[in-house]
């Protein structure tokens, strides 16, 4: 621990604690201001989203259906919509997404509003109904605490973003009260390596901010939830095909919401999708009020055996068997609303709504299964919270953390043998579809993801404009070859560039190919730029992949090659010895313990 003494200024608490602490010391000392920082941000969030339930929707009636809720959710994305274009000014959405980008493609930088801009959007959101979860947008609020730390405090590139992943494993855990799940989320979704120099700060935050949270709500799980179930063999069939069953709704869930989004992102301006996104969720409030906010009510009624209370303010209270349709409708429905949400302007993630939609797929599924095999009794209860570490394991591809997170929300620990099953199973069914999770599929297209191939990790953290070289100038196809031999005379490179007067590349000019011309001056009223170009072996464009442009070197053994933008006009030259270099020196950075 970092003892200050009291003649020493905050201004100066940084170099001070540099020079008389370890660099391990350091990262555990700042880990711990992150954890204490992510956790505050947790309780308030968590306070605004329950105080404004609370006070829109405590004194309902639940035995008839609500028109308020045809208003509520409208207002919250708008309201949320206006925060975040007036205020905020800056997109805040798919908040783990937005981590991803920041550690692969802006060097662990995360912008100083999101410490602060997602708690309020969400809470507004999520408050008057919108169908996602606080959990994303919380995990970002800790991962940029985690940024901004890291950048008060002079940190290098490694540790920010070993502050960044303690910020976000904080986060969960803090939301949860689930220490070791917030853990393993960052290792398996954030995709940090676990090394001894990330491992203590990550678990130092993880514990801070639980502990914090112990402090402020008590040690007791999220859910309550109690089993005398004692796994057995014969088990292993049903919790596998709920696996299967799971793996399945994941992928309903992720490309259902992937292909959603695109309408959304067509509709023009944002009073339009305000208006599109909020009367659909909206009406599916109305008709399902189970999809109002993050859905952990319903939760809560179906892992304690009240599935009847799932019915309430509902168009079908009172009518127990309408339960399983209404539960298989919601299950249709779920990503609709929860796009909506978010397409309409709203801020939240998905994490509550694979939860919700877990617990009612396992549920259904447990209720169909002993229709048709009572000998072989599957607990509604029981397969409700399995259902959740399946659908959580298949729509973030993170198996341990729904393993470890339904574990520790619910004190089911003697359950962790049908967890790993059925979370295994949802796994592998939906990596045979879907190689990336629902928050990776952005980056993955775009060549943008960062994972644990150490070779493609580095390649995702290059960034092709820092090794474009833009000093060349430009020569004209008209230019006179004596003109041309005084402008190449004043520089050291090869290889020049020949654009029309819009920039646009014609070709290049390539010095090692003209020497046999250039020591005869007699030529030089003979031939102009035009009739001495050549056309490059292959041109690279600035939004190449840098496993595309490091494959174009190797199959065309060019040491040079141009770039030009998606209009083709010239951007510069890339030399195959500068992008190497480059390689080479991150490749030295990522290795260091």
């Amino acid at each position: 621990m970092c003892l200050v003494p009291a003649n020493v200024s905050f201004r100066r608490v940084p170099q001070w604690c540099a020079r008389h602490l370890s660099e391990r010391q350091y990262s555990v000392l700042l880990a711990f201001i992150v954890g204490v920082l992510a956790a505050a941000g947790a309780l308030v969030l968590k306070g605004a989203i329950e105080f404004i339930q609370h006070t829109l929707t405590g004194s309902m009636d639940v035995s008839r259906s609500q028109w308020l809720f045809l208003v509520y959710p409208i207002v919250g994305i708008a309201l949320s919509a206006l925060f975040i274009r007036y205020v905020v000014r800056d997109d805040i959405s798919h908040g783990v997404t937005k981590i991803l980008y920041a550690i692969s493609r802006r060097q662990g930088h995360i912008k100083p509003h999101n410490t602060w801009s997602s708690i309020v959007a969400s809470a507004l959101t999520i408050g008057f109904g919108g169908s996602v979860g606080a959990e994303s947008p919380i995990a970002l609020t800790g991962s940029a605490m985690g940024s901004d730390v890291g950048r008060r405090f002079g940190m290098d590139h490694r540790t920010t973003m070993i502050l960044i992943g303690c910020g976000a494993s904080a986060a969960i855990a803090a939301i949860f009260k689930a220490p070791i799940a917030g853990l393993v989320f960052t290792l398996e979704v954030l995709m940090v390596d676990l090394t001894m120099a990330s491992l203590l700060p990550l678990l130092v935050a993880c514990l801070t901010a639980t502990c914090v949270t112990y402090a402020f709500t008590g040690t007791e799980a999220m859910f309550d939830f109690d089993t005398a179930l004692r796994f057995e063999v014969s088990d292993v069939l049903s919790v596998g095909l709920l696996g299967v069953f799971c793996g399945l709704v994941s992928l309903y869930f992720t490309r259902t919401m992937s292909r959603f989004e695109q309408v959304f992102t067509r509709l023009p301006g944002m009073w339009t999708r305000i208006v599109a996104g909020g009367a659909l969720l909206a009406g599916l409030i109305f008709l399902f009020p189970s999809l109002y906010g993050e859905g952990y009510n319903t939760v809560e009624l179906l892992l304690n055996g009240r599935a009847d209370e799932v019915l309430n303010n509902s168009l079908f209270y009172g009518q127990r068997s309408m339960l399983i349709p209404y539960l298989g409708l919601i299950l249709v429905v779920k990503v609709f609303a929860a796009t909506a949400t978010n397409g309409g302007g709203g801020c939240g993630g998905t994490f509550a709504p694979s939860l919700f939609l877990g617990c009612i797929g396992g549920y259904v599924f447990s209720t169909v299964w002993n229709g048709y095999f009572p000998s072989l009794e599957a607990p509604e209860t029981v397969f409700a919270l399995l259902g959740m570490a399946g659908v959580m394991s298949g729509v973030f591809h993170a198996p341990l953390t729904g393993v470890f997170l339904i574990a520790e929300l619910t004190g089911g620990y003697a359950l962790f043998m049908p967890l790993m099953i059925v979370s295994v199973a949802s796994y592998l069914t939906i990596v045979a579809f879907e190689p990336h999770s629902i928050y990776a599929q952005r980056l993955a297209r775009r060549g943008e993801l960062l994972t644990h191939h150490k070779d493609n990790s580095i390649l995702t953290l290059m960034s092709l404009d820092a090794v474009i070289d833009k000093r060349q100038p430009h020569l004209q196809p008209d230019m006179p070859m004596a003109r041309m031999v005084q402008v190449i005379s004043r520089g050291t490179e090869y290889m020049f560039p020949v654009t029309d007067p819009a920039g646009k590349l014609l070709g290049i000019i390539n010095i090692n190919n003209l020497r046999h011309l250039m020591y005869r001056t007699e030529l030089y009223r003979l031939y102009n730029v035009g009739q001495l170009m050549e056309q490059p072996v292959r041109v690279l464009h600035t939004d190449d992949a840098m496993r595309l442009v490091m494959d174009t070197f190797d199959d065309t053994e060019a040491t040079k090659l141009p770039v030009t933008d998606a209009d083709g006009r010239f951007v510069g030259f890339i030399s195959k010895n500068t992008l190497y270099a480059s390689y080479r020196k991150i490749m030295r950075d990522f290795s260091e313990e």
